[in-house]
């Protein structure tokens, strides 16, 4: 290893006036917080994955509730166990790690799905449109792939 020339010398002098430095120890406090953000990625994922389950099993175990239900959104009643088996099936995939981007976008399509049944109805579908943000939210926060393609701008 060579002796450093006068001119790097000054340059690193430079950088250090710039913050460069500063920039540099941002970063690594930014990775000290990812952990928490993916815990908290984890809960939120956890947590819209309990919901999604609920309702495939208010699904299966069918019922008077269940059936007007249907029937208010003109769906016939065959469909409920296909869509319960389908809901848990995004479900599942959207929680293991290696598939959950496929989950994601599965979910967003069944969310899709449901955002133009109840706008057929004349139902609200807010809603809808808040789960399948906090759909990405968690998996943005728990998923490092996702921050490269979406890159959040810091001040």
């Amino acid at each position: 290893m060579r002796p450093a020339s006068p001119h790097e010398i000054i340059e690193v002098c430079q950088a250090q006036e710039l913050g460069v430095f500063d920039q540099l120890s941002r970063r690594n406090t930014v990775a000290a917080a990812t952990g928490n953000m993916v815990w908290v990625g984890r809960v939120i994922s956890f947590l819209l994955s309990l919901v999604f389950a609920m309702s495939a099993l208010m699904k299966l175990r069918g019922g008077a509730e269940v059936t007007q239900g249907m029937a208010h959104l003109g769906l016939p009643e065959s469909l409920t166990m296909p869509l319960a088996v389908l809901e848990i099936s995004c479900v599942v995939i959207y929680l293991i790690p290696a598939t959950s981007v496929l989950g994601a976008i599965l979910l967003t399509g069944y969310m899709g799905g449901a955002i133009c049944t109840h706008l057929r109805v004349g139902d609200p579908f807010f809603i809808q449109i808040a789960v399948g943000m906090v759909i990405w939210l968690g998996l943005y926060l728990r998923e490092n792939r996702l921050k490269g393609l979406i890159p959040l701008r810091t001040p």
